[in-house]
Formats: C-alpha cells, sequence, structure tokens
C-alpha cells in the first residue's frame, strides 16, 4: 500500500505491521485545501485505499484459516507422540490408520520405538526421537497460537481502517453533493433576486 495523500504524511498516521491507518476526516473542505485535492480525487485515492484494504484483508483471512487448519494437525501429531511414549516398554503393539496419498490409507502395527518421523513441508520429511518430537512439535503450537493472535489483532485493526474509509468516502462525496446544490441554487437566487 504504497499511494498517500500529501496531508497523509504528516507525522499523525500510525500503522500496524505494514497496514496503514485510515485517518478521520472532520472537516472535508479543510482536508480538501490542505491536501491540494479535488473532492474527485479525494474520492479516487480513498476508494483505491478500501480496495488496497480489502485485499490484504483476503489475504489475511487465507492466512487465519491456513492457521486455525494447522493448529489442530500439530496438536493431533502431540497426541500421537505422547501415546507412542506412553506405550513404549509395555510390550503392546499399537495399530494405527494412516493416510499414504489423499484419500488413500494403510493400517500399520506399531511395536515400541524411540523415533517418529515428522512432516516439514516442502516434502522434507525428518526423524526426530520422541522427545524432540515433542519439543519440536510443542514449539510449533506456539508459534502457531501467538502468529494466530496478531495475525487476528491485525484483521480487527484492518477493519476499523475499512470502516473509517468508508466514512470518509460518504462524507466527501456528501460535501460534493451539497456544494454542487449550493452552486445550482446560487445562480438560480441571484435571477429572481434581479427580476
Amino acid at each position: 500500500m504504497s499511494s498517500s495523500s500529501p496531508s497523509e504524511s504528516g507525522g499523525d498516521l500510525t500503522e500496524r505491521r505494514g497496514i496503514p491507518a485510515a485517518k478521520f476526516i472532520q472537516d472535508v473542505e479543510t482536508y480538501l485545501s490542505q491536501s491540494g485535492l479535488d473532492s474527485n480525487s479525494a474520492l479516487a485515492f480513498h476508494q483505491e485505499r478500501l480496495q488496497q484494504y480489502k485485499v490484504v484483508d483476503m489475504k489475511l483471512l487465507a492466512q487465519q484459516r491456513d492457521l486455525q487448519a494447522k493448529i489442530p494437525d500439530i496438536e493431533k501429531c502431540l497426541e500421537v507422540v505422547a501415546t507412542l511414549q506412553a506405550r513404549k516398554g509395555t510390550g503392546e503393539s499399537l495399530l494405527a490408520d494412516f493416510e499414504v496419498s489423499e484419500g488413500i490409507y494403510s493400517r500399520a502395527c506399531i511395536e515400541d520405538t524411540d523415533s517418529v518421523c515428522l512432516w516439514l513441508g516442502a516434502n522434507v520429511m525428518l526423524e526426530y526421537s520422541c522427545e524432540e518430537a515433542t519439543a519440536l512439535l510443542k514449539n510449533n503450537l506456539e508459534n502457531a497460537k501467538a502468529s494466530l493472535e496478531v495475525l487476528v489483532g491485525d484483521l480487527q485493526f484492518l477493519r476499523d481502517q475499512v470502516t473509517v474509509t468508508q466514512v470518509t468516502i460518504a462524507r466527501i462525496y456528501n460535501w460534493d453533493v451539497h456544494q454542487r446544490r449550493v452552486k445550482q441554487v446560487a445562480p438560480t437566487a441571484i435571477t429572481a433576486g434581479d427580476s
């Protein structure tokens, strides 16, 4: 989001993680004169900013969905590793169904094991001891939850900026309509006064 108007390059503009804050316009006439924009240019600027906010919103929502899907997967992995550790040394084998490919499952009989293999992504799998796997998964779970919390804050901030921008667009539009009506009435009043 790189476009900015002359009045928004001032010191009171804040942002959150690269998302610029929308400035509430109290007095449209003052805003337009200070920014050097006419109403059409100001409307175009704020409508462009609104579209930028909507694009960022879609990206953040996609990231939120990914994290919300990732957290239960990590929790399930932690449960499996804990189950393997609990059964270690008991002599009991564990029957498990696992996904070989999308929609294709196979059954396995898992004997005592000291290690597990974890998918790291990008078609990479590494073998870890159960303790290392537990530590890694707990760390990944904490990071995912923290990222989700930050993302929720970003989305709330973004929604606030969308609302402020929509109100600003409405205020500029209404001000412009009012100014046009005043200009239409003024010549009519002068003509009526002359006769």
